[in-house]
């Protein structure tokens, strides 16, 4: 009778031992499963903001551009209507001491 009991702690031990490291191998693979659906959920994540990114790049670029080309347009206006007058078109006759145009 003594050796019955002492098999089925055996058996019962064995059992635990297998039903935990099958649960270790349950709990890692599904840790690594997680991770791997996380890291492909970033990767796609990155690369949206990538191409936004980009595209707000060519956005500001352009938005440069069409500064650049009105501040020309400004400065030859500015020139014109100075050689026009024959006066620079930035004196301030009403000031007290500001330059006479010649």
């Amino acid at each position: 009778m003594g050796e019955k009991i002492v098999s089925d702690i055996l058996i019962f031990a064995g059992m635990m031992a297998v039903l935990g490291c099958l649960t270790g191998v349950i709990i890692t693979y599904l840790k690594y499963g997680v991770r791997k659906a996380a890291s492909r959920d970033v990767t796609t994540r990155l690369d949206e903001i990538v191409e936004r990114l980009a595209r707000l790049e060519n956005s500001v670029d352009a938005a440069a551009v069409e500064v650049e080309r009105i501040s020309e347009g400004q400065r030859f206006t500015t020139k014109l209507l100075a050689d026009r007058n024959g006066a620079s078109a930035f004196v301030d006759t009403d000031r007290v001491g500001a330059a006479m145009p010649k």
